[in-house]
């Protein structure tokens, strides 16, 4: 057996390959091939490979024989290792290998006690957002919108199903001409440009530059009744309460459910609603260390729809739906991985190969969690009751 994947010299191929099928057993139940240095091709399973590994250096090989899950995704970002065909499969390896990486956990979930929850907010918005816009154009939809559509079939497009995700929002804060909304996270426009366009005056956060500076433009190209603010949600204050708030996306981000619905009941007027939407899953801080690392640094953590509600039960805010958007997100994230793909050849001459593959891992992977049921999605919709009359 290879005591070292580094070791070539003195282990064959065929060892190698005899250590990787010990490792992999009878766990992977769909064909691959994996392509090594030397040429030598070497298939696993029956039938025709869904997908195939090139090992393209000695780098390569040794991370895929370590079988562990960031320096596979590493080894994959440098171009040790390239993935060809169904990328959908590829999320299925997940299971033959190990992340764990605890000094990385507790640095993320340290991080707001050393520097304070609104910078380490403002690290991880700066790590995912601060790309050039035009990079996330390529891979979304008309609409912009940056979190889960609602779809209707599977065969419909994203821009159809955003919308309908767009109209709901509306509908859900019983919203119409003159009314004011905070929009936390302004992203790129989506809501601002929706709303706006209706007469509807929206009032966004952002803590990215880039997506303040796309608000801005935006806001005065179409002339919205708008403003785009630099502004974190957690310091933000106002003089006036607002009729709804909308969070798209960014429940993610707000991990301190306590001071988040502190803040929700000091912005919103008395009957006013929120909505919001997330993807979630059932604990937490749990999130792959490739995630933490290279995609939402901090803090950063998934929805807990129960953990989320059980604070909601302790104030006045009533609870008015509930939807799961599970399968939604996984069509959501399949069109924006679809979309990448096909955009690669101008986004790696744009932004460099480490960016389009960390981007394709992550979109994949969102893609297969949320088919799969590894992680969840939901809308929810609150209202603040109107006080009773003396």
């Amino acid at each position: 057996m290879l005591k070292s994947p580094f070791a070539l010299h003195s282990a064959s191929y065929d060892k190698i390959i005899g250590m990787i099928q010990r490792h992999l057993g009878d766990r992977i139940s769909f064909p691959f091939e994996l392509k090594l240095m030397g040429g030598q091709t070497y298939r696993f399973g029956t039938g025709e490979p869904l997908i195939s590994f090139m090992v393209n250096d000695r780098n390569g090989l040794a991370d895929l024989c370590r079988f562990d899950e960031l320096k596979f995704c590493e080894a994959y970002m440098s171009g040790s290792l390239d993935i060809a065909g169904d990328m959908m499969k590829l999320a299925g390896f997940r299971k033959v290998l190990t992340d764990r990486h605890p000094f990385q956990y507790l640095l993320s979930r340290m991080l707001p006690m050393i520097i304070g929850q609104t910078d380490t907010n403002q690290k991880a918005i700066e790590t995912h957002y601060e790309y050039d816009k035009d990079f996330f154009l390529m891979f979304m939809d008309p609409t912009r919108c940056y979190s889960q559509a609602v779809f209707e079939r599977d065969d419909e497009s994203l821009e159809t199903a955003q919308l309908r995700k767009l109209d709901y929002a509306l509908t859900a804060c019983r919203l119409k001409p003159g009314d004011r909304v905070l929009d936390v996270g302004g992203g790129w426009g989506a809501f601002t440009e929706h709303a706006g366009r209706r007469g509807i005056q929206v009032t966004s956060l952002t803590i990215s530059h880039q997506s303040e500076q796309f608000l801005a433009d935006l806001i005065h190209q179409l002339q919205l009744p708008c403003r785009g603010l630099y502004q974190d949600f957690l310091e933000y204050e106002s003089s006036e309460p607002y009729d709804a708030i909308t969070i798209l996306g960014v429940m993610e981000h707000l991990s301190d459910y306590p001071a988040v619905l502190r803040q929700i009941r000091r912005l919103l007027k008395p009957g006013g609603r929120v909505y919001l939407d997330a993807s979630a899953f059932r604990e937490k801080y749990s999130k792959p260390t490739f995630i933490s690392r290279y995609i939402f640094p901090g803090n950063h953590s998934y929805f807990c729809l129960h953990d989320f509600l059980t604070e909601v039960e302790k104030t006045e805010l009533e609870v008015l739906e509930v939807h799961n958007d599970r399968y939604s997100y996984y069509l959501t994230c399949k069109a924006w991985a679809e979309n990448l793909d096909t955009a690669s050849d101008e986004i790696i001459r744009r932004w460099g190969d480490q960016l389009y593959r960390s981007f394709r891992l992550y979109l994949w992977g969102s893609a297969y969690a949320f088919y799969s049921h590894g992680l969840e999605a939901f809308r929810v919709v609150l209202e603040r009751p109107l006080l009773p009359e003396s």
